[in-house]
């Protein structure tokens, strides 16, 4: 299946860019998220008309990510969670839960993008965590948990 990309995708390729992906991929997750269009001549021709739109688009959306990344790299959230005496978690903390405590702490977050590569945090201690805000933006922020009560 080829596709027109209408934004870049990590793993992928940049805007503009005319691919070929697996249907499923193309069909379920690319043209429906938007980041994508089939490439059938009236759409590459749309595409050729509307590009500087997209880079447009483009630019402003790295440019926030770019901001955000700023903010977020010396943002440091706290997050209780029950622990034994050891430091072990009954639990864990995932992404869902990282996402929340930056977003109340007034640095809005997704669930998406958090990264942990390792695995939901089992552990009390201050951990570091992989930030994508976008496919270029990248950052690392610190996440310190902590027994409650």
């Amino acid at each position: 299946m080829e596709l027109i990309l209408v934004q870049k995708v990590r793993n992928l390729g940049n805007l503009g860019d005319k691919v070929k992906v697996k249907p499923g991929y193309g069909r379920n997750y690319l043209v429906p998220q938007g980041k994508a269009v089939f490439a059938t001549a009236t759409n590459i021709a749309d595409f050729e008309q509307r590009r500087a739109e997209f880079e447009a688009k483009a630019n402003s959306q790295l440019a926030s990510a770019q901001a955000r990344k700023e903010t977020l790299e010396s943002a440091v959230v706290t997050i209780p969670a029950n622990a034994s005496t050891e430091g072990k978690l009954y639990g864990s903390v995932g992404p869902r839960d990282i996402a929340e405590a930056f977003s109340t702490a007034g640095h809005p977050l997704s669930k998406a993008e958090v990264i942990l590569p390792e695995g939901p945090i089992r552990r009390t201690g201050e951990h570091e965590v992989h930030i994508a805000l976008h496919a270029d933006v990248h950052c690392n922020v610190k996440v310190n948990v902590v027994p409650e009560g």
